[in-house]
């Protein structure tokens, strides 16, 4: 390790510094998502919600982004029988304070429904599409733009008929036309699988365009190797069919970072993460770092395996998807030669083995003084600030 990067962390005051980065970020907030326009357009009543209030005070201060997809445009579309004023939509604008989310309320007949988005995306022209379920079916066939389909209703017909969705449906979510139920036809359900018999008829032109998030407690829709067969970029996570607040924070805004840089030209300073008993047994700190970390660096694993024991890289690839999520989607690295790794941090429990030691970056020695928790090694980087 440098011994410079030792010295200044050893003196550092760590409770002065989180509370001169939370006012920091606090006084973000309210400068960038809270100008007197949208305050004038916010009730009390919203801003003093549990879900609202819980998500700023508490959730804002780790994990609000104000520079992601900042100055562009998200077309966020819903699901079935929900609107453009639901939940995830006040999410993602509270977590990505200077990008756009657009969300309309969708149609019920799906002709008029793929009308209306194919001509927000001429006219309004946004940088990143956002589908959920019947949203992610209508949003794969928006081709030419960068997508996430987040549990896509691509039999949306069977899926209805299975769950008893004939007859008069609730809306879930307050609509701008006040109606608050709808009536589900024979005739819907066959408009349904005329408009889905349509996707991935260019699914070709963007296969680096489409990402696919999967929900491995979804009990409505299974169209992963559906979605599989056209798009190689199908990634389960953590939860079910349904987004919420922490399915997005934790799934969804990594994909949305990735999405970001790529558009900006932007490779962030690749950190590696060495897998070993060590760093496993410290687990609950693990998952928060990760999840911290992944918001100004390149979060890859690495792991060593025994080469005559190739099954072990499953369980590897297994962990890794299965305790740290979508953030180290294929980002593992199986290797017993570290110190070949090109990044810029190493963090590592056994700095010894495998070549470690010889690591050309810097060597983030974890489990030693200066780094004795996860809290500790936040604390370091959060000081770099994505350097």
């Amino acid at each position: 390790m440098e011994e410079g990067v030792c010295l200044w962390y050893m003196t550092d005051d760590k409770k002065t510094y989180r509370q001169k980065r939370q006012s920091k970020i606090t006084k973000l907030f309210f400068k960038d998502y809270l100008t007197p326009h949208r305050l004038r357009k916010v009730t009390l009543q919203r801003l003093s919600c549990v879900r609202g209030f819980l998500l700023v005070i508490m959730e804002l201060y780790e994990y609000a982004r104000p520079g992601l997809m900042a100055g562009k445009k998200i077309l966020y579309v819903h699901g079935f029988a929900s609107s453009g004023q639901n939940g995830s939509v006040r999410t993602l604008r509270l977590l990505m304070p200077r990008a756009q989310v657009l969300a309309p309320d969708l149609p019920v007949e799906p002709f008029d429904a793929m009308e209306l988005l194919r001509n927000m995306v001429v006219s309004e022209k946004p940088d990143l599409i956002v589908g959920s379920s019947m949203g992610a079916m209508y949003a794969e066939m928006l081709y030419g733009v960068d997508r996430i389909l987040v549990n896509p209703a691509f039999q949306l017909a069977d899926t209805l008929l299975k769950n008893n969705g004939l007859g008069r449906q609730e809306f879930h979510n307050p609509r701008q036309d006040g109606e608050t139920s709808f009536l589900v036809t024979k005739t819907l359900l066959e408009h349904f699988r005329e408009v889905s018999s349509h996707c991935f008829e260019r699914a070709s032109e963007d296969q680096d365009k489409v990402f696919g998030l999967y929900g491995k407690r979804d009990t409505l829709v299974h169209t992963f190797d559906l979605f599989s067969r056209h798009y190689p970029q199908a990634v389960r996570f953590d939860g079910e069919h349904y987004l919420n607040d922490e399915a997005i924070l934790h799934s969804l805004l990594p994909v949305i970072q990735w999405i970001d840089d790529r558009q900006n030209g932007v490779q962030r300073p690749v950190l590696f993460i060495s897998l070993s008993d060590r760093i496993i047994n410290h687990s609950s700190g693990f998952h928060k770092a990760v999840a911290t970390l992944a918001a100004d660096y390149d979060i890859h694993i690495v792991a060593g395996v025994p080469y005559n024991n190739p099954e072990l890289c499953q369980k590897v690839f297994g962990w890794c998807e299965e305790n740290l999520g979508v953030p180290v989607w294929n980002r593992v690295t199986i290797t017993n030669h570290k110190n070949l790794l090109l990044a810029d941090y190493l963090i590592d429990a056994e700095p010894e083995i495998n070549g470690g030691e010889d690591f050309m970056g810097t060597m983030v020695h974890f489990g030693s003084d200066a780094f004795k928790t996860w809290e500790d090694v936040l604390t370091f980087f959060a000081r770099l600030g994505g350097q």
